[in-house]
């Protein structure tokens, strides 16, 4: 060795070879301790640069740099925390300068500030360089991550992937394919400028709320998924088995969780969000997800103005939906007949509707609509005259609300009905 004066160094037996191997392998393993057991392996020849700064004052070149940035590299892919990387190096450094001492003779102490000053420049650029290239690994594994998330979340929504490739893929994100899963999404009424964001505060609160990992929260055509477990009920009798019509969700749940959440956003709002029921299995969440868009389908078609729309809130729509050409007819025999009224019809089914969302009560009908009491009756019994069914009669009232529903769904009067079936 030779000092960073140029001078030939004379230390004892440290000189060969093996002797400076062993004394470093020393350091290193200490380092290794020192920094939490972190693998020594990822120090390479960090050692082997300092002692050759502090002898010869020569500064690290690319090759040695870019090997130490590799390093940065393997400790992300191996999960090492970037701390705990750095703190191996200065663990290493310092260790390795308060023994050089004795193993490296300074004549004076201006040689020993050289040598001081050449091991700290070599170990900042060291420092720099494991750091930019676990920075450079953690990017490039976040960015495969998010696309293999992606790809997950498409084919679980899809429900048509091979199912054992897609339990082996769920595996690595927490999701247990044998457990319920229920899948909500909410769509923006207004321009969502920070999507970004708004994923990752939502994804935050809902596994803070439901108190699982177990989830996934994505984009979708300008909405936003949400896949999650539930926590399912079975009633006696049903344990180990999948009720027809699925699991019952929870009132108060994962929807009015995610609209809490939400609407702290500005942008965006006001939000709509539709619920699937939970399923079991691949195939449960893309049949979650697929009540969950016809859900947001129907409320917008709607207009409901209920910020969380569960799926089975809906089922009667979808009764109806059903036989379409049936629905049309009923449509056109009962709640056509209403545009004849002064007004057109468009009064007389907000007042049907109010009265059937309270539950047919005049008084309160005539409270919701701002309108008196007498005329509630009057348009009640205008309906009647019109329709020739009274609604305030429970043997012709099913009847009448199938109608408004049907209409609601068919956007009438705001469109013109279809065309009723011949046959």
């Amino acid at each position: 060795m030779t000092h960073p004066t140029g001078r030939p160094s004379s230390p004892p037996d440290p000189h060969a070879r093996s002797g400076e191997q062993a004394w470093l392998h020393r350091v290193a393993q200490e380092a290794s301790r020192g920094a939490g057991g972190v693998p020594v392996e990822l120090l390479g020849g960090f050692l082997s640069v300092l002692v050759e700064a502090a002898t010869t004052g020569r500064r690290p070149d690319k090759t040695e740099l870019d090997a130490v940035g590799l390093n940065g590299r393997r400790a992300a892919e191996l999960g090492v925390s970037a701390g705990n990387t750095v703190q191996l190096y200065l663990s290493a450094a310092w260790r390795l300068w308060r023994e050089l001492p004795a193993v490296v003779e300074f004549p004076d102490s201006a040689t020993t500030a050289n040598a001081a000053e050449a091991v700290m420049r070599a170990v900042d650029r060291a420092v720099a360089s494991v750091a930019e290239g676990y920075t450079l690994a953690r990017r490039d594994m976040m960015r495969s991550e998010e696309t293999l998330r992606r790809e997950l979340i498409e084919d679980l929504l899809r429900g048509d992937a091979d199912i054992g490739a897609l339990v082996e893929r769920a595996e690595p994100f927490g999701l247990d394919m044998a457990q319920p899963h229920q899948v909500a999404l909410a769509a923006p009424t207004g321009r969502l400028v920070d999507a970004e964001a708004a994923l990752s505060s939502l994804e935050r609160e809902v596994v803070q709320g439901i108190g699982d990992r177990d989830v996934l929260v994505a984009t979708k055509d300008g909405s936003i998924v949400v896949v999650a477990p539930a926590t399912p009920t079975a009633p006696a009798g049903l344990a180990g088995r999948t009720p027809p019509g699925g699991y019952p969700t929870p009132r108060g749940g994962l929807g009015e969780l995610m609209h809490t959440d939400l609407s702290r956003f500005p942008r965006g709002g006001p939000w709509r969000i539709t619920v699937g029921r939970p399923y079991p299995g691949s195939y449960g969440i893309a049949r979650s997800y697929e009540e969950a868009r016809e859900a947001l389908g129907m409320a917008v078609r709607l207009q409901l103005e209920m910020p969380v729309v569960r799926a089975e809130d809906l089922l009667i729509y979808r009764v109806l939906l059903r036989d379409q050409p049936a629905i049309t007819d009923l449509v056109h025999a009962v709640a056509s007949p209403l545009a004849r009224a002064r007004g057109g019809a468009g009064p007389l089914l907000e007042t049907l509707d109010a009265y059937f969302a309270t539950g047919c009560v005049v008084t309160e009908t005539a409270r919701r609509l701002h309108l008196s009491v007498r005329a509630v009756t009057y348009r009640l019994e205008r309906i009647a005259e019109l329709t020739g069914y009274d609604p305030t009669d429970p043997a012709q009232r099913f009847t009448v609300h199938a109608a408004v529903l049907g209409a609601r769904l068919l956007g009438w009067p705001q469109r013109d009905l279809p065309a009723p079936d011949p046959t």
